[in-house]
């Protein structure tokens, strides 16, 4: 007998009595760390993600804390300019590689996916296990070099400053960095075969949820992005240990060919980065707002439609490289056409919010952050996207807050969204909810009081990566440093309160939200080893409600 959600689902029936779902079936069936590290299961693999992730979000945490405690006084008093360099490498490295690129799909992407689809597990549970083993070795290799004397190249690794400059770091941090981008390759396979593959019955593509939309057109830039950026590290380090020109110009090497490389590949990134956190906004505006995602398909569509751009404006960062004012013309062009699908996603979150019945849960709260700080970002882009404000912000910290506002305001906020509101599903237990709203303000404020300044800073002239600068723009550094530290204070909340509640939480139940998506509405929490009792069999659309299905009769076990 196959389970069935109609157009207007309802609650499967539960294995458990309602509202005992507090149990953690699938991480006490076996304790051992052995069990762990040899797991298959998708849904240990993308707690191993999290764990990972947020041990490298907090080093690289670290990092920005020395960087503005030094930008605290004009005159580099904390740290040597040297020591400075690698600061703000190790934290580009850290933080864009090892946790906003793989962040949501691989920890909530793989814990999440199959149980949105109906599926018993991700197509290859093996290579799914072996990509967080990946991820491992190349973060291994990558904070060897950092701790053990560092990389002062900038993140981007810039030649002919990364080939020519006698730093044998270089080549370890890009070894790491080749090794992480197969575990990116990997993952993006393993979702794709398995969205392709493995849909329960009636589960067409129209009746997906839209984060299972965003995964999936983020599966295909890691397929088809990841490529470039592990050649273009290779052929750093032919350069660097053969001495064939590629990049040196010394050698017959052109540098500007590294930049093209790097940006075809590191512009997609971005949307590696963003993609996932969009999708997952659109189950939070639709289950804290109980109305379906207004034009579904245009969303779906939106979200194949930036993937695809993300492949064609990757030279709008190279407008002051000499590039031909023509092709920068038409990639200027390109860049603002980026936004029609990034509006459109904007728009319809707004037309879904229009009188619906709205909760304020944290969850909620990080939605409505994230939707102000990415069209913050998004419309500061614009500025960047014009050939003749470009030439004037480029390299200076207005980037550096528009970079933040997509990436930190945008990917960040909408994980913390995310997680929160998987939290449940997780570990079947729920957060002191006072402290989750409280983090969720603090980092909203925060986060706009550390990054708006630079915005002003920048567009005054201060350029970025100097530890020193001229005495006027002191008081808005002085801002952004405080604003930094009440953004600290809000990500150490989570950090607290989140491992304290799966042990001592109030018990979560199946569906705390009254979601109507298959991951809540016919697993357990957490779910069992193999998620579904009985496949189910979808009928109608992915958010579907009504008066009589609501949160609170999901809480009442109804």
């Amino acid at each position: 007998m196959s389970t069935i959600i109609t157009s207007a689902p309802a609650l499967a029936p539960a294995s458990k009595e309602p509202g005992q779902g507090g149990g953690v079936d699938y991480l006490n069936h076996e304790t051992s760390i052995a069990s762990w590290l040899l797991t298959l299961d998708h849904k240990r693999i993308g707690i191993l993600y999290l764990v990972a992730m947020s041990a490298m979000f907090v080093l690289g945490g670290f990092y920005a804390g020395l960087i503005r405690a030094e930008l605290i006084t004009p005159k580099g008093d904390l740290m040597s300019s040297d020591f400075y360099n690698k600061s703000f490498t190790a934290h580009g490295v850290i933080m864009v590689f090892f946790v906003l690129i793989p962040l949501v799909p691989a920890s909530l992407g793989n814990f999440m996916l199959p149980l949105m689809i109906g599926a018993k597990d991700v197509a290859f549970p093996r290579l799914n296990l072996i990509s967080w083993y990946v991820y491992m070795i190349g973060a291994g290799f990558t904070l060897v070099a950092l701790i053990g004397g560092g990389v002062d190249t900038g993140w981007t690794f810039y030649t002919p400053l990364s080939t020519t400059y006698l730093n044998s770091n270089v080549l370890l941090t890009a070894t790491g960095l080749f090794i992480l981008g197969f575990s990116s390759i990997l993952t993006g396979l393993n979702f794709i075969v398995t969205i392709h593959r493995m849909r329960c019955p009636g589960m067409d593509w129209f009746r997906m949820p839209l984060f299972v939309w965003a995964l999936y057109a983020t599966s295909v830039i890691q397929l088809l992005g990841t490529p470039v950026i592990a050649i273009t590290l290779a052929l750093v380090g032919v350069e660097r240990l053969l001495g064939v020109g590629i990049f040196d110009p010394r050698l017959g090497g052109d540098p500007i060919l590294y930049q093209h490389l790097f940006w075809f590949y590191s512009h997609p990134a971005v949307y590696i980065m963003i993609l996932p956190p969009l999708g997952v906004t659109n189950e939070l505006i639709s289950t804290f707002s109980r109305k379906p995602i207004f034009g579904y398909s245009m969303m779906a569509g939106a979200s194949l439609a930036i993937a695809i751009f993300s492949f064609i404006v990757w030279a709008h960062h190279m407008f002051t490289s000499g590039l031909s004012p023509y092709a920068a013309m038409f990639f200027s062009l390109l860049t603002f056409s980026v936004a029609i699908p990034s509006g459109i996603k904007v728009f319809t979150w707004l037309a879904t919010l229009f009188r619906g019945s709205i909760s304020f849960d944290s969850p909620m709260l990080y939605a409505y952050g994230f939707i102000g700080l990415f069209t913050i970002g998004g419309m500061t882009g614009l500025f960047l996207s014009t050939l003749g404000t470009d030439i004037h912000f480029h390299d200076t910290y207005f980037v550096v807050a528009h970079f933040h506002y997509v990436m930190v305001g945008g990917a960040i906020v909408g994980f913390m969204g995310g997680l929160h509101f998987i939290w449940p599903k997780m570990f079947g237990r729920m957060y002191p909810e006072f402290l989750a709203r409280m983090s969720a303000i603090l980092i909203f404020v925060g986060f706009n009081l550390t990054f708006f300044p630079q915005f002003l800073v920048g567009y005054l002239g201060m350029p970025r990566r100097y530890h020193e600068y001229p005495n006027e723009f002191q008081v808005l550094n002085v801002f952004s440093t405080a604003g930094a530290t009440v953004l600290g204070v809000g990500y150490l909340l989570p950090l607290l309160y989140l491992p304290w509640s799966v042990f001592f939480g109030e018990k979560a139940g199946r569906n705390p939200w009254g979601a109507t998506t298959l991951d809540w509405t016919h697993t357990e929490s957490p779910p069992t080893p193999h998620n579904f009792e009985e496949t189910p069999v979808v009928t109608g659309e992915p958010y579907k409600y009504d008066t009589l299905f609501n949160k609170e009769s999901a809480l009442a076990g109804h």
